[in-house]
């Protein structure tokens, strides 16, 4: 699928989380921050790809280097940086560099001659019941719909705030750079009373980088403005956009969900009659769902114990999980996750030393035991599925094909990687996501597909 028929813009997406992708299907997904994976796939007008940053787990300055070379580096690869429609892709509960992150892409498109006109704001995530009604956003939290300051997100210790309004959040973000009044709305009257001409003209008197909110509470809301905004950029403005991933879909000329058909979903016949789970996750709700597949009893249970990991064992134990991993696959179903004990400290440095050594033992067992083929992964756990992809699987771009459920669960294959990934089922699976029975009934749909082939 590619962006809508009225223009000829190309979309890059560059999300700063790597579940991102899971309102659109038919895109390619760069799984490495080489701009020569994106520069291919946008070598088409019309064309689309995502770019996984992981920009949220960086400092400001180190997100905006991130984003202003990755963006150098697909332009000096001969994408025109005229016509070129950069997405600041992040969350929904509007954590993230909100402003740093637009403000390095627009300088790095004015450094190649391109002005940006507006920044379009738009964090409604209509699949987890996020969004914007009169300005305000909101969030749905335990069935219960709340002004998004009154919800534990808004107490993120790195990127918390206090205003739902999001003219006053982004002028509370601005530190004082940016006034409330001076960023311009549109409201659901003018998206739904006065449709794309009335957007127009808003959006049109939209100069110098100015900050634009979207109202919206369903997808149409959301087509009508991206409508408008290729209107005026077939016309030459330039606009750059944050949002959550609902938005994403519409800018891509998408429409509906593409939910995973299990009577579809083709298991390559040179793959092994088995699959991997992969669990990194420490939330709670990855931990039930962890359970849940245990009582099943269908998976192979592997833990990687990490205070032998983070000890003189290491080696050892990897291989030995590994190797344990290559044999259960030959004729079960596996799962193989860190023991649930949290191991913590005080010290900042050292827990952020733990969790990377923990991870890059999870990516080292993937390593070891991607030789056999399996017939497909699922990573569980937003970190976690971004370092089995690119690091343990080797993954540097990906298709995402369709969701397990809308907006949540996506599915991908390979299209850039080892020859023993190439084609394989691989399952992004975000840690805080989906009821209990989720994890193992997307294991059951994958066990049935390898059954049916």
């Amino acid at each position: 699928m590619s962006a809508p028929a009225t223009t000829a813009r190309r979309l890059l997406v560059l999300d700063d989380d790597p579940t991102g992708s899971q309102c659109v299907a038919g895109l390619d997904v760069s799984f490495t921050t080489d701009p020569a994976v994106p520069a291919q796939v946008l070598a088409d007008p019309g064309s689309a790809c995502f770019v996984l940053t992981n920009t949220r787990a960086l400092e400001e300055a180190d997100a905006i280097a991130r984003n202003r070379e990755l963006l150098a580096g697909v332009l000096a690869a001969g994408i025109p940086a005229r016509g070129l429609h950069v997405v600041s892709r992040s969350d929904s509960t509007l954590r993230g560099h909100v402003l740093a992150e637009p403000h390095a892409i627009a300088d790095e498109l004015a450094a190649h001659g391109v002005e940006v006109d507006a920044f379009v704001f738009c964090p409604a995530m209509i699949e987890a019941g996020r969004f914007t009604e009169g300005d305000v956003h909101h969030a749905r939290v335990g069935g219960e719909v709340r002004e998004v300051a009154d919800t534990d997100f808004a107490r993120d210790a790195t990127f918390g705030y206090t205003s739902s309004d999001l003219r006053d959040f982004l002028a509370e973000r601005s530190g004082g750079t940016l006034q409330a009044t001076d960023v311009l709305s549109l409201s659901l009257e003018d998206i739904r009373t006065g449709g794309v001409p009335r957007v127009t003209e808003i959006l049109a008197g939209a100069r110098e980088r100015t900050w634009v909110v979207v109202n919206a509470t369903e997808y149409s809301d959301m087509e009508v403005v991206a409508e408008a905004m290729a209107a005026l950029e077939a016309e030459g403005r330039t606009f750059v956009t944050r949002c959550a991933p609902s938005f994403v879909r519409p800018l891509a000329g998408q429409s509906g969900a593409r939910v995973v058909d299990p009577a579809s979903l083709e298991i390559p016949a040179d793959r092994l009659g088995h699959g991997l789970v992969v669990v990194g996750s420490h939330v709670g709700l990855t931990t039930q769902q962890l359970r849940v597949v245990q009582s099943r009893g269908t998976l192979v249970e592997v833990e990687i114990h990490v205070p032998t990991v983070l000890g003189e064992g290491r080696a050892a134990h990897l291989s030995e999980v590994a190797e344990k991993i290559r044999t259960t696959l030959q004729t079960s179903d596996c799962v193989v996750y860190t023991s649930r004990d949290l191991v913590r400290t005080d010290d900042p440095a050292e827990s952020l030393a733990i969790a990377r050594s923990v991870s890059d033992a999870v990516v080292e067992v993937v390593q070891q035991a991607r030789g056999v083929k399996p017939a497909w992964v699922v990573a569980k756990g937003g970190i976690t599925s971004h370092e089995v992809a690119e690091n343990g699987l080797g993954i540097r771009r990906a298709r995402v094909e369709a969701q397990f459920w809308p907006g949540q669960v996506s599915l991908f294959s390979a299209q850039e990687a080892p020859d023993e990934v190439l084609g394989m089922p691989y399952v992004v699976f975000p840690g805080n996501v989906g009821g209990e029975e989720a994890l193992a009934d997307v294991v059951d749909t994958l066990a049935a597909a390898v059954a049916a082939r």
